[in-house]
């Protein structure tokens, strides 16, 4: 399953990076890619996974990583 998401408040493109390294470290997450340029986080999970828990891992991480990011699924 693929998963689309509006990421808010990066500061960097290094940043961006150092965030897709952290997401795609998640054994839940397939892959992920995070573009700075854009805001844009594609991630994709297996379908038999509980994509609210996937989404509370893949929160936790960003607020750990970078405390004023938002994110919001599109």
């Amino acid at each position: 399953m693929k998963l689309k998401f509006k990421i808010k408040g990066l500061d960097c493109a290094n940043c961006a990076a150092e965030l897709e390294r952290k997401i795609n470290k998640l054994e839940e997450i397939e892959s992920a890619s995070l573009s700075f340029m854009t805001e844009r986080l594609v991630i994709e999970i297996n379908d038999n996974l509980n994509k609210e828990d996937v989404l509370n891992n893949l929160k936790r991480i960003i607020k750990k990583e970078e405390p004023d990011v938002t994110i919001e699924e599109v």
